[in-house]
C-alpha cells in the first residue's frame, strides 16, 4: 500500500464532529418520521393505493398494509437511537433497513433527498458515530477522544460529490441558456411576500438563479473545505437552502443539508455544542468514564474495501446515462440516483388501449380507477412507470378473463417549456415488452437537442 495512503487511513482527529453530526442526524430522522406519519402520507401513499410502483431489480419488496405503521415506528425508534447513541450499531443498520424499505415500497416517491438518507446511512453504519458522548460510551465506561480521520473525511466526501454532482448537472443548455425549469416554475411563486410579483417573474432573476445555483453546486464543498471561507459558505449553505425550502416543497432536505454542513467545522466548534448539550440538559460530569486517546476500528480489513467500493459506485452510477444514446432528460434512462436536482419541469398524457390481440376488439382504460392523482402524474412522463403499468394492466384483464392480452400506450409529454409531443410508440405492445436496462427502442426520439453534461 502506497505509504500516504496509509498514513492517511492511520490518521486521527477529534471524535466531536462525528458525534454531533450522529445526533443531528438522528433528531431530524426521527422528526421527519413523525412528520410523515402526522401528514397522513402513510396512508395515502402506502396503504390506500391498489398498485405500487416498484424499482427494477426490487419487485419483490412487498407492501406490509396496515403493518405499514410498525415499519414507521421501527424507523422512528431506530433514528432516536442514533441520535442517543445507544446500541448505536445496531440502531443503524435497523434505520438504514427500515428507510429504504420503505423508499423502494413505491417508486412514485423517489426523491434525490430520500435517495441521499439511504446511502448516508449505509455510510454510518461503518462509522464509530458512538465513540463519543453517547449512551453506549456511558454504558461502557469508555469514550474516545479521537477517531480515524477517514471516517470524517468520508461524509465530507458524500456531502461534496452530492454538491459536485448536482453542478456538473446543471451545466446544460436548458438550465443555463433558457433558465429551465427555473423560468416555468418561479413566476407560479407570485404568493411570497416582498419578492413574488416582483422578482419572481423577471427574466434576468430567472437566469441569475440558474447561473448561481450551478456555481453554488460546482463550489460550496471546497468553500467548506478551507478555513478561510468556511463562514462565509455557512452563511451561503443556510441561504441556499432556506431560499430554496420558501420556493419548493422539498422537505427536510434543506435542514438535512444545513446540519450536515457543520461537519466541515473544526472540533472545537462541535466541543462547544456537546459542551452547550450537556449544559442544557445537565448532563453530570462523566467522571466515572474512562477517555482512552484513540478509538481502533475493528474488522478494518473489511470495512476499508467496502467503503472503498462505495464510493466508487457513487463516482461511477452518475455516469451510467453515458451507456443510453438517447436525450437523458426525455428517456430518463440513467437518470436516477445521479444527483440531477430540480433540472425538470416534465408533464404528460398518457392513455392506455386494451386490445384483443386476436379480434382486434379493444377498450380504453380510465387511469385513475386504478391509480392515484400522484401516481397518475408520475406514471404520464417516465418510460419505467408506463411500461410497469402497462404490465400491471395486462395482468389485471387477463385475471378477469380477457384473451389474447395486449397493451398499447399513447403518450404525449412536454419537456422544460417545449410543446408537448408524442414520446411512446403507440404501434407497439407494451405488455410484450419486458424491463431491463437496454435502451427502450418503444421511446420515440426527442426532435430537439439538449447540450451539456
Amino acid at each position: 500500500m502506497n505509504s500516504s495512503i496509509k498514513s492517511y487511513l492511520n490518521a486521527t482527529t477529534n471524535a466531536a464532529p462525528l458525534a454531533v453530526f450522529r445526533i443531528g442526524f438522528g433528531l431530524m430522522m426521527l422528526y421527519s418520521i413523525i412528520r410523515y406519519w402526522a401528514k397522513g402520507w402513510i396512508e395515502t401513499i402506502y396503504i390506500q393505493p391498489q398498485f405500487h410502483f416498484k424499482y427494477y431489480g426490487f419487485e419483490w419488496v412487498k407492501t406490509l398494509g396496515d403493518y405499514t405503521y410498525i415499519l414507521f415506528i421501527i424507523c422512528g425508534i431506530a433514528s432516536l437511537l442514533v441520535a442517543l447513541g445507544f446500541k448505536y450499531r445496531l440502531a443503524i443498520i435497523a434505520f438504514f433497513l427500515s428507510f429504504t424499505y420503505i423508499e423502494l415500497m413505491e417508486k412514485t416517491t423517489y426523491l434525490n433527498h430520500y435517495y441521499f438518507i439511504s446511502v448516508l446511512s449505509f455510510l454510518m453504519i461503518f462509522l464509530p458515530a458512538n465513540a463519543y458522548f453517547s449512551l453506549d460510551a456511558y454504558r461502557n465506561k469508555i469514550q474516545y477522544k479521537n477517531i480515524p480521520r477517514w471516517t470524517i473525511d468520508s461524509i465530507k466526501l458524500l456531502l461534496g460529490i452530492v454538491y459536485f454532482y448536482a453542478g456538473l448537472a446543471k451545466i446544460n443548455s436548458d438550465w443555463l441558456l433558457k433558465a429551465q425549469p427555473l423560468k416555468t416554475w418561479l413566476p407560479s411563486k407570485y404568493d411570497i411576500p416582498f419578492i413574488g410579483e416582483s422578482l419572481m417573474h423577471q427574466n434576468w432573476f430567472h437566469f441569475a438563479m440558474s447561473w448561481s445555483g450551478m456555481l453554488y453546486d460546482l463550489c460550496i464543498p471546497f468553500l467548506l473545505l478551507y478555513k478561510k471561507t468556511r463562514g462565509f459558505a455557512f452563511v451561503l449553505v443556510v441561504i441556499f437552502h432556506v431560499f430554496t425550502r420558501v420556493l419548493f416543497p422539498i422537505g427536510m432536505f434543506p435542514y438535512v443539508m444545513i446540519v450536515s454542513a457543520l461537519i466541515f467545522f473544526d472540533a472545537s466548534f462541535h466541543n462547544k455544542i456537546v459542551s452547550f448539550i450537556k449544559k442544557g440538559l445537565r448532563i453530570p460530569s462523566a467522571k466515572a468514564i474512562e477517555t482512552k486517546s484513540v478509538f481502533k476500528l475493528k474488522r478494518k480489513t473489511l470495512v476499508l474495501p467496502v467503503v472503498t467500493l462505495f464510493f466508487v459506485l457513487q463516482l461511477l452510477i452518475p455516469f451510467r446515462y453515458l451507456l443510453y444514446p438517447s436525450e437523458l432528460f426525455w428517456t430518463e434512462e440513467g437518470y436516477r440516483f445521479s444527483w440531477r436536482v430540480m433540472l425538470m419541469e416534465k408533464m404528460g398524457n398518457t392513455t392506455f388501449k386494451i386490445v384483443n390481440g386476436k379480434t382486434k376488439a379493444f377498450f380504453y382504460v380510465q387511469n385513475d380507477d386504478f391509480l392515484t392523482p400522484l401516481q397518475e402524474k408520475q406514471m404520464s412522463f417516465q418510460p419505467d412507470f408506463i411500461l410497469e403499468y402497462a404490465h400491471y394492466l395486462g395482468d389485471h384483464f387477463k385475471k378477469q378473463g380477457h384473451e389474447h392480452v395486449e397493451v398499447y400506450a399513447k403518450s404525449y409529454v412536454a419537456l422544460n417549456g417545449r410543446l408537448s409531443a408524442p414520446f411512446v410508440d403507440e404501434t407497439v405492445n407494451l405488455y410484450a415488452e419486458k424491463e431491463t436496462f437496454k435502451p427502450k427502442f418503444w421511446i420515440l426520439p426527442f426532435n430537439d437537442e439538449i447540450k451539456g453534461l
